[in-house]
């Protein structure tokens, strides 16, 4: 949980400080600073993105919640499963791989790696560029081309989101700077107070801008930054399924294909030599 964990570093060293140097909390509670400033950034959220855009970021903060989905284990599971089908292909040629291609469901070789199985987008790409293998592709660079423009699509349809939060974001500032100046102009219209009045309402008026900055760089940024990151991952667990395939399709032997996609993970989540050379050992093939 370390969205959670930063979170609250983030309010206990802003507000404990605060307080530490002889700061009030009850001066930082304006709600309608806070009602117009968030009631403005989610309306301008909802009037700059789509609907498909507003689904899928709720589905965002719950990837937030949980972190990273794709972990080492998965890459050596995807790295396995590769061996495993191009080992097949060699040895039986493409059309045996058919019936697992059309029922990835019910197919005996998907069903011994299911987290894989279970990631529906992963599994389709990976099927339709072994669909077109079996149809008779064999032009490396054709095959390559397709899968650069469809993983681009992919790249710009997941940052969708990452994107939209980053705008609100940059926005927060500005909205601060609305709730603080109209909390001036409530101020001024009641200029005739006395000065302890004035100063609690201009000391009021101020919390818009800290509200809008605190939250633009506190919170609002760093989740669109964190989803990216966890967006970022999810491409290039695609990638490494690329050049799985390409190098497959370059003649290389299945051990030499899934190396070349074992080279592109990040050192953090790349299994080691002898870690997928013992997994595909331990693997059955049929």
């Amino acid at each position: 949980m370390l969205f959670i964990l930063g979170a609250v570093i983030v309010f206990a060293c802003v507000f404990a400080s605060y307080v530490a140097a002889g700061g009030h909390l009850g001066v930082l509670w304006q709600p309608f600073e806070f009602i117009i400033i968030g009631g403005a950034a989610l309306g301008a959220f909802v009037i700059a993105n789509p609907g498909e855009v507003l689904k899928k970021t709720g589905k965002g903060f719950k990837h937030l919640l949980k972190g990273q989905k794709i972990k080492k284990a998965d890459y050596l599971e995807l790295l396995t499963l590769m061996f495993v089908v191009f080992k097949t292909a060699r040895t039986k040629g493409m059309l045996a791989l058919e019936s697992h291609i059309e029922n990835p469901h019910e197919s005996t070789i998907f069903n011994k790696f299911p987290k894989f199985s279970h990631n529906h987008e992963a599994l389709d790409f990976f099927c339709d560029y072994l669909r077109l293998l079996t149809m008779g592709t064999n032009d490396v660079h054709q095959l390559e081309d397709l899968m650069n423009e469809e993983l681009e699509s992919h790249h710009n349809e997941t940052h969708q989101v990452s994107g939209a939060i980053q705008t609100m974001a940059d926005g927060f500032p500005a909205l601060g700077i609305v709730a603080a100046v109209l909390g001036v102009i409530h101020t001024m219209g009641s200029i005739t107070e006395p000065p302890e009045i004035l100063g609690k309402m201009i000391g009021g008026a101020l919390v818009g801008t800290f509200f809008g900055v605190f939250v633009s760089y506190g919170f609002v940024a760093p989740i669109a930054s964190s989803l990216g990151n966890i967006y970022g991952e999810e491409g290039r667990y695609f990638h490494c399924m690329k050049a799985g395939i390409k190098a497959f399709v370059e003649g290389h032997p299945p051990s030499v294909a899934v190396e070349f996609a074992r080279k592109g993970i990040f050192h953090v989540f790349r299994p080691s030599f002898y870690e997928l050379e013992e997994a595909v050992n331990n693997v059955q093939i049929e």
